[in-house]
């Protein structure tokens, strides 16, 4: 049997400063009749010009018919821009193709659905473009409405919607119409942590039924519980196409390698939004002997070895650490330390040491958000590394009562010691 997704030599360049191309829902459609199952460009320019970059690079793979396929890197390595051309929001520069099955994808909050629509329509016109009849649509309307929990909202339009409704409504259209394959970038990045967990759930139904995903995630639980093979990429190219636990093993390496400097993702102004007046030069994670790990066991102290670059002057200096959730992404603990309240001038350089004594997290992987800036809210100076460093991972003590924890359980964050007494 022929996969049901073929990719082949498929490149993506993008000019610097200069908008893309967008393409309205008819224009969409119009192209989807004329070319139903490829889509093949023959640009064969390999030079960039200094504003031009390859968001992908010879990109190649193949998705089987009901396979749950993870795909992972760094925020700017080109997840999102390979579901974009999936999903034929954008074209490719050149590549080829081939899709064997109706395409629903999920990239961001409310895509696809029309404002001055209500929710009720916006689920037939989704339903519609999916290919699917009224009757196929109506038998799946309750379990929509059901799952979304917008039953008293669902004659309003959705710009009325809170962000929140617009991606409980946009998930359970995408999982509940029965499309051959379903694209999702980071659903589990919006909403509360009770229906990010219900996702996770429907999601496994959907990969039990049979249907092909394609899942974007940071969520390295929800790829491991989800996908039995993940694609990493790095830079627009595939760096791993192997089962998850090596890949995932692949990722964590680059992670613990990229070195922290004031050019680091210097482009990319989700992981490394701030100012410029002011910027982490190196971090380093260590324990209390000096020693470089991100591995550390329940009980140990954790050093954060934090060095910065001062290059406008600036009112008071303060650091801020926080350790996230790996399956919600929420901020589960924080620490706030002030290193100076004085004028700090420019051209300064510090380094910092803020330590976590006897860390009592339960088990797991925690990303890292990482922020130093002035202490004055009135003045925005500041630096901002969102899991652009390695996850911290605290691991159980041997021999203890935390032995038999279980990291999939959804139990606290923090371990505090129990003990049950029956009368």
């Amino acid at each position: 049997m022929k996969p049901i997704i073929e990719i082949n030599q498929l490149y993506k360049k993008y000019r610097i400063g200069v908008n893309q191309p967008y393409y309205t829902l008819r224009e969409s459609l119009t192209d989807l009749i004329k070319k139903p199952f490829n889509l093949i460009h023959t640009d064969t320019q390999n030079r960039l010009s200094k504003e031009e970059f390859w968001a992908l690079k010879d990109i190649s793979f193949t998705v089987r018919r009901g396979e749950v396929l993870g795909i992972i890197g760094r925020n700017g390595a080109g997840k999102s821009t390979l579901l974009k051309i999936l999903s034929r929001i954008t074209p490719p520069t050149r590549g080829e193709i081939i899709l064997r099955g109706r395409v629903a994808s999920l990239l961001e909050i409310g895509t696809g659905f029309h404002q001055e629509l209500t929710g009720r329509e916006n689920i037939f016109l989704n339903g519609a473009i999916l290919g699917m009849t009224q009757k196929e649509i109506k038998s799946k309307f309750d379990e929509i409405v059901d799952f979304a929990e917008i039953e008293k909202f669902l004659d309003t339009p959705v710009k009325y919607y809170s962000s929140g409704m617009y991606m409980r409504l946009a998930f359970s259209v995408a999982a509940h119409l029965n499309p051959e394959i379903l694209l999702i970038d980071e659903v589990l990045a919006v909403g509360d942590s009770a229906f990010q967990k219900k996702c996770l759930g429907k999601m496994e139904n959907v990969a039990k039924e049979g249907r092909t995903v394609l899942f974007i995630s940071h969520n390295t639980l929800a790829i491991r519980t989800l996908c039995q093979r993940t694609i990493l990429l790095d830079k627009g190219e595939i760096i791993s196409n192997d089962t998850t636990e090596k890949t995932l093993g692949v990722f964590n390496k680059i992670l613990r390698e990229i070195k922290i400097d004031d050019n680091t993702a210097i482009r990319d102004k989700t992981m490394r939004r701030g100012t410029g007046d002011i910027r982490f030069h190196e971090v380093k994670i260590q324990d209390i002997k000096g020693n470089n790990r991100t591995s550390f066991t329940m009980g140990e102290n954790i050093r954060f070895v934090l060095s910065y670059m001062i290059k406008n002057r600036m009112k008071g200096l303060a650091v801020y650490i926080a350790l996230r959730s790996n399956i919600t992404r929420e901020i589960i603990t924080s620490v706030r330390q002030v290193i100076s309240e004085d004028i700090v001038n420019s051209n300064t350089k510090g380094t910092v040491i803020v330590e976590l004594p006897n860390i009592s997290i339960r088990p797991g992987e925690y990303p890292l958000y990482l922020q130093i800036g002035s202490i004055d809210p009135k003045v925005q100076c500041f630096d901002v590394l969102d899991d652009l460093t390695a996850p911290l991972i605290i691991t159980c003590r041997e021999n203890t009562e935390y032995a038999d924890f279980d990291s999939l359980k959804p139990i606290g964050y923090f371990s505090i010691p129990s003990k049950l007494i029956i009368n």
